[in-house]
């Protein structure tokens, strides 16, 4: 699968329903007959939606941990905690479950971020508010995370 683009803006009905964005439809049609994977995101307050190719990936990484290291043991626990498969519905809507609207804050509007291979889908106020907190800072995180001179694509991490 390619990296997804873009950033949509979507309404939540009463039942949790989301549809799906068209320009992100379309981006995703290879892979909605396969599902996906609904979680909480590690570092914000907002959820993640893979697609079920990328989500083996993960996992494929996470299965590799010693389970006998606590630390392990833990992280995985807390990575998977609330994870959901889930589907779109005959009208191309995402039900978002419950205790993962809860967890994330999502009330009546929502935007779905691509973030490479995955969909962030956040309430849309905090979306705004990460955005805004966060451009102060970009320039200098810019320059740590992608200022090398001639970086090998083997070094990016």
């Amino acid at each position: 699968m390619e990296s997804l683009i873009g950033t949509y803006e979507c309404k939540v009905d009463t039942k949790g329903r989301v549809m799906l964005a068209a320009g992100l439809k379309k981006q995703l049609d290879s892979v909605v007959h396969e599902g996906f994977v609904l979680k909480r995101s590690v570092f914000q307050k907002c959820l993640e939606l893979y697609p079920m190719e990328e989500w083996r990936k993960v996992m494929g990484q996470v299965s590799k941990l010693n389970r006998f290291v606590k630390k392990n043991n833990d992280f995985i626990r807390l990575f998977t905690a609330g994870v959901k498969r889930v589907e779109l519905d005959s009208a191309g809507r995402l039900l978002l479950p419950k205790d993962l609207l809860a967890y994330s804050g999502i009330a009546k509007e929502v935007v779905f971020s691509s973030a490479v291979s995955v969909i962030e889908i956040w309430d849309k106020e905090f979306y705004e508010g990460a955005i805004e907190g966060a451009v102060d800072d970009f320039a200098d995180l810019a320059e740590q995370v992608m200022g090398g001179l001639n970086i090998d694509e083997n070094e990016l991490s």
